[in-house]
């Protein structure tokens, strides 16, 4: 086991997000064995959760004539608009049926604010607007965190940099993600992960 400053944040492995998916990221269903196999190396474990309203600002769907995958501008900045996924309650927004959920310490949902996506685990898009998890894992005396999930140059990359910022120690396991890739994203997050600090291992 781990020392008690260690914690394990494991990244939206929901149903949507794995093959069949309504936002699937390849193979993201093949990390659940080794992510369940890490739990019970660290004392501190948190999931995490996307959650959204179906009217979710997001969607690509909640705005006429837009496609997937294409951008806007939104108050808080520049906004990838996805396909429908995660909407609170349903099949797709649930953990993958195989991942070790009663492990678990914290169960932290995001996304469910209708008018900012939630890509970091610490903040909404704003990079202003606290989820709670950093004061969660300051009173449980928290200092070193191991990311894994999905996808990689998204919510766990976006949850690493603001984990680095706060002044945590943070190490991404390349392995036990996977990524999304759009239009060069994992090149660009992998360097700003790097400039700031986050370990990558395998």
């Amino acid at each position: 086991m781990r020392p008690a400053s260690d914690a394990l944040i494991v990244i939206d492995v929901q149903n949507d997000f794995c093959p069949g998916g309504a936002l699937a990221v390849a193979g993201g269903d093949a990390i659940v064995p080794r992510i369940n196999a890490l739990m019970a190396d660290f004392p501190v474990r948190v999931l995490t959760q996307d959650w959204h309203p179906a009217d979710h600002a997001s969607f690509a769907a909640n705005h006429p004539g837009a496609t997937a995958f294409s951008e806007v501008d939104m108050p808080y900045g520049r906004q990838v608009l996805w396909p429908t996924h995660c909407v609170q309650g349903t099949p797709g927004s649930a953990f993958h049926p195989m991942l070790a959920t009663d492990a678990a310490d914290l169960i932290l949902r995001k996304g469910f604010r209708a008018a900012i996506d939630s890509y970091s685990a610490f903040f909404e898009n704003d990079r202003t607007t606290p989820t709670g998890l950093e004061g969660y894992l300051r009173t449980r005396g928290v200092t070193r965190l191991t990311l894994c999930g999905l996808a990689t140059d998204y919510c766990v990359a976006f949850s690493a940099l603001d984990a680095a910022r706060l002044g945590f120690a943070v190490t991404v396991l390349t392995g036990a993600c996977r990524a999304i890739d759009l239009n060069g994203s994992m090149a660009a997050m992998d360097a700003a992960m790097r400039a700031a600090g986050v370990a990558l291992e395998p």
